[in-house]
């Protein structure tokens, strides 16, 4: 059993900055890989990103703006977005998966409660 907080978002402008953080409880998080996903009103939750186990290995769907990353010895991983845009605006939520850098929602066995970006123009 794997629980999942996030935090770290809020409201940010146009062309800012923020960065996720998910921190997990438990001994075994090194054992999953980790996502990231986010959400609006009416729409599917879309795929971000995702990290590896190790740390080595990382898929996006957008690498030119956000950076996933993680600390296992502290039990969180992080989602670095830069130069953000009103189309940002979304609850994002972490994820934990035994699959290996998956980008589908079913291949996640543990969600976190998600938190909310709200980008301003």
């Amino acid at each position: 059993q794997v629980q999942l907080v996030e935090s770290g978002g809020g409201l940010v402008q146009a062309g800012g900055s923020v960065r996720l953080s998910c921190a997990a409880s438990g001994r075994t998080f090194s054992v999953y890989d980790m996502g990231w996903f986010r959400q609006t009103p009416g729409k599917d939750r879309e795929f971000v990103a995702a990290i590896s186990r190790s740390g080595v290995s990382t898929y996006y769907r957008d690498s030119s703006r956000f950076t996933i990353s993680r600390v296992n010895a502290m039990n969180t991983v992080y989602l670095q977005m830069n130069s953000l845009k009103p189309e940002d605006t979304a609850d994002y939520y972490c994820a934990a998966s035994r699959k290996l850098l998956s980008s589908s929602t079913f291949d996640y066995d543990y969600w976190g409660q998600g938190t909310r970006v709200t980008v301003s123009s």
